[in-house]
């Protein structure tokens, strides 16, 4: 029986991940920050890579579906042997690499920084690792964008938008970066690449807000300001603490298109994402624990 640990494994992209070892007749050591029961052939593990419990010495896979910084740092140290390595990182490597915000790049460095490092222990542990970039992750109300934009427009019943947010967005569901890692693990053509796992769909910006507020009871209006009207009333949500994070730079790429080739991930994962459809219930905010 293939043994596995696994990272972030009560997250939203762990637990359908667990689901998916457990078919496959896997048996999982998993990661929490909270007490759990274990299951038949699923061990739960308490701790986090500040205080991690005893791990095992050997496992054939090690899955990070967590932060891929803190992720890279303890593989770096680590003594685990593990022939396979499948870790999530993000398309923000790529998308804010040359943004004009200074903390935009430091993003992207540092994930850039954390593939490198698990690039370089890998391949000096003799070990395969395939690197999982996803785009905007939805589906289960843990994710930080779409959940947050139906949070805030459930708060002030109505979502602003800048005028032509019309940039191409892919959307992807939890459930099939769940089975692009698990694909990976048995597509031997994975090891040492990078793959960019968008949704099924490209979706102006705005079409894609608009749906996400479809999917709220009652539905919150969509309105469009110009955009010094919009700079204005951010920063005046801003000061009271609303809508933090968002800067210039993150309003400007509203207006860009951001669209990944699926296609190597199609065909060496079996990466079948689908079309940005949301329903009721995938914004509803729920705590995160990965």
């Amino acid at each position: 029986m293939k043994h596995a640990l696994v990272f972030g494994a009560s997250g939203q992209i762990g637990r359908p991940l667990l689901t998916l070892l457990h078919t496959g007749g896997w048996r999982v050591t998993a990661l929490s920050r909270q007490e759990r029961n274990d299951e038949p052939g699923l061990h739960w593990l308490r701790g986090d890579f500040a205080q991690l419990p005893a791990l095992p010495a050997r496992v054939d896979t090690v899955f990070s579906c967590g932060p891929l910084d803190h992720f890279s740092h303890w593989y770096a140290r680590s003594t685990l042997d593990a022939g396979r390595v499948i870790a999530f990182g993000s398309t923000s490597a790529e998308v804010k690499a040359a943004s004009p915000d200074g903390a935009e790049r430091d993003v992207a460095q540092r994930l850039q920084m954390a593939e490198a490092r698990v690039f370089d222990t890998a391949r000096v542990r003799s070990a395969d690792a395939t690197l999982l970039r996803p785009t905007l992750v939805y589906g289960v109300g843990r994710d930080h964008t779409l959940t947050r934009i139906a949070a805030m427009a459930a708060r002030w019943n109505r979502m602003l938008l800048p005028r032509r947010a019309n940039g191409l967005r892919q959307p992807v569901h939890v459930d099939d970066l769940a089975a692009a890692a698990y694909g990976a693990v048995h597509s031997p053509g994975a090891a040492g690449n990078t793959y960019a796992l968008p949704g099924g769909e490209a979706v102006p910006y705005r079409d894609m807000v608009a749906r996400v507020l479809a999917t709220l009871q009652p539905p919150p209006p969509l309105l469009e300001v110009p955009g010094p009207v919009f700079a204005m009333l951010l920063k005046a949500a801003q000061a009271r603490g609303i809508g933090t994070g968002l800067g210039d730079a993150a309003v400007e790429r509203m207006r860009t298109d951001l669209v990944f080739d699926a296609q190597p991930a199609r065909r060496d994962l079996g990466f079948a994402p689908r079309p940005f459809r949301p329903v009721r219930g995938m914004f509803d905010a729920r705590d995160a624990d990965a």
